[in-house]
């Protein structure tokens, strides 16, 4: 029997990492209010899809089996990347899609989760992979380094004077593969936890898929799933309730709305930071490009179901 969908617009909403902690103790709670924030959106009908970050769960997993496998005693094999993306999409769903069919519970709404473990298709020949510069794993000497690059092949570099890492490429997503999957449950009613850390990174080889090392941004992989599915909405949840231009200038200004045209300005203006909010503003005009009929919204978790309803937030549309 499929659960009733809610009457409002469908909205895919990709979570910061202030929603997520950096061990699975501390992410287990904080969830919960997480899920608060999710459980008011269905509650208000609206329809949603779920997409989370995973840097620091993905780091520690390849961290530990790093540190597992220099161990003689235990004998205990490396863990190839998309592997190490897998086990964090399947934890952190587990924990969000836990928290929301708790939060549901309570609240007496009979809707359900889906956590789905989402590949996203890249391209081989993304410019991306020709200069790798993602770090992941742990801080290393150079000479581990370079010995850890010639056994394997990996890429490595200095990591701002804090010691040598592994880097990979972070390509473009072009596909998500279980896409259809996640339309199904989305049309059976389900709030569907998918396409975490931007999906695990695979290329399309001999009618099949291959997993690779890469990391893709997670934003660009919500802008692509949001657009391919024409959902009303991409929601951006991050530390701010508004984007600002000016930031930290004596004058300041919070935006309630942008066009596609007037972000692209600021953005010329360098108003937004990179690794802070220009991604997220990009991905938010990548969205509305593909879909114009769609609105895209920056806020934060806390203020996410008055984003909306129109009462917060910085909301972006092509005119």
């Amino acid at each position: 029997m499929p659960y009733q969908k809610g009457k409002g617009p469908s909205v895919v909403i990709a979570l910061g990492g202030n929603a997520l902690g950096n061990t699975p103790e501390e992410q287990l709670e904080l969830v919960k209010n997480t899920a608060s924030h999710i459980v008011d959106m269905v509650g208000d009908g609206v329809n949603t899809i779920i997409t989370h970050g995973n840097g620091p769960q993905v780091g520690m997993i390849n961290n530990a089996f790093d540190a597992a496998s220099k161990d003689a005693a235990n004998k205990v094999p490396p863990m190839p990347f998309p592997e190490c993306g897998a086990m964090s999409q399947g934890y952190i769903g587990y924990h969000l899609s836990q928290a929301i069919l708790n939060e549901l519970k309570n609240r007496g709404i009979q809707r359900s989760t889906a956590n789905l473990v989402t590949q996203t298709v890249v391209d081989s020949s993304d410019p991306a992979f020709q200069n790798p510069t993602k770090p992941v794993g742990a801080f290393m000497t150079e000479e581990e380094a370079k010995d850890m690059a010639a056994k394997t092949g990996c890429t490595v570099k200095e990591d701002a004077g804090r010691g040598w890492r592994r880097v990979v490429a972070s390509p473009i997503p072009q596909r998500i593969v279980e896409f259809d999957a996640v339309k199904d449950l989305m049309d059976e009613g389900y709030i569907v936890v998918s396409t975490g850390g931007g999906g695990i990174p695979v290329f399309e080889v001999n009618g099949g898929y291959q997993g690779v090392p890469a990391v893709i941004d997670k934003d660009n992989s919500a802008s692509m799933l949001a657009s391919d599915f024409k959902a009303d909405m991409l929601v951006i949840l991050t530390a701010v309730e508004k984007v600002c231009i000016n930031f930290s200038k004596p004058d300041q200004e919070a935006l309630s709305h942008m066009t596609v045209a007037e972000a692209e300005e600021y953005i010329k203006q360098g108003q937004f930071a990179p690794g802070s909010m220009l991604p997220k503003v990009q991905a938010c005009i990548n969205y509305v490009r593909k879909y114009p009929q769609g609105k895209a919204l920056i806020t934060s978790l806390e203020c996410a179901a008055a984003g909306l309803r129109g009462e917060t937030g910085t909301v972006i549309t092509l005119d």
